[in-house]
């Protein structure tokens, strides 16, 4: 079972920054895209970025494009996602998915609980 972990969140100032980590265990890690969503307070969850197997394989949504960056580690199994000068509409719970996109797991995602990120001055 692929399990994962997120870290990072907390408290940031608007204009600061932040990096948001995804440990993933229980799997194969190549064998996965990973993505970040996240859900506001009254909202529904949205994808905010997502990396195939090679960090140069990114996609972001219109809203991150610019201020956010996505990353992987091959070797460490984890992800990241830096935020960068946030405002206070990016206050949200972020979570980590896993997407398979072998022939074996095609399809199959797992996600992590989730970590408060708070946009506050």
């Amino acid at each position: 079972q692929v399990q994962l972990v997120e870290s990072g969140g907390g408290l940031v100032q608007p204009g600061g920054s932040l990096r948001l980590s995804c440990a993933v265990s229980g799997g194969t890690f190549i064998h996965y895209a990973m993505s970040w969503h996240r859900q506001a307070p009254g909202k529904e969850r949205e994808l905010v970025a997502e990396v195939g197997r090679r960090n140069i394989d990114t996609t972001y949504a219109n809203s991150a494009k610019g201020r956010f960056a996505i990353s992987r580690d091959n070797a460490k199994s984890a992800a990241y996602l830096q935020i960068n000068s946030p405002s206070t509409e990016d206050t949200a719970v972020y979570f980590c998915s896993a997407r398979g996109i072998v022939p074996y797991n095609y399809g199959n995602t797992y996600w992590g609980k989730g970590t408060l990120v708070t946009v506050s001055s």
